[in-house]
This record gives C-alpha cells, structure tokens and sequence, in this order.
C-alpha cells in the first residue's frame, strides 16, 4: 500500500503546531547560513541540543553530519535511548 501524503499532511504536517516547529528549525537553517556555519546543499544539518526546535539559542544549536542527525540513538535492543 503506498504512503497517502496528502492524508500525513493534513493529520500531522499541517497542523498549527507542527508549522510553527518547521519554521523555527527552517529559522535556525537560516541563521547558520548567515553566519557562515553551513553553506547551502551542505550534508550537515543543525541539531537541537534539548530537542526543542522552538529553543534556537546559539548554545542549544549545534552542527551536525545529516546522517547523525536524523537518526536516533539507539539501545541494544533496538530500541530508543
């Protein structure tokens, strides 16, 4: 069964408070390329310290490879830390 996106945007991506996380995680994207930490179509995303992407203050930013961002850490079991 293929994925339905127009179903995952309007129960999940579109909500008000997803947008607003989107746009501060696009926000933080911005002010890493205005200070010249990434460069556009880099491999390296910006990663949130706490998780939070509504906290973009500079000690919560962090740099980081795109494959280590985007995946979670992960127990012996498999299961997340």
């Amino acid at each position: 069964m293929p994925r339905n996106y127009k179903q995952e945007y309007a129960r999940y991506q579109g909500t008000p408070e997803q947008k607003k996380r989107r746009a501060m995680r696009n926000k933080a994207r911005r002010a890493a390329l205005r200070s010249g930490r990434v460069s556009k179509g880099s491999e390296f995303d910006i990663h949130h310290r706490d998780g939070n992407p509504m906290n973009n203050r500079p000690e919560n930013l962090f740099v980081s490879h795109r494959s280590q961002n985007r995946s979670f850490k992960r127990d012996k079991n498999a299961k997340k830390v």
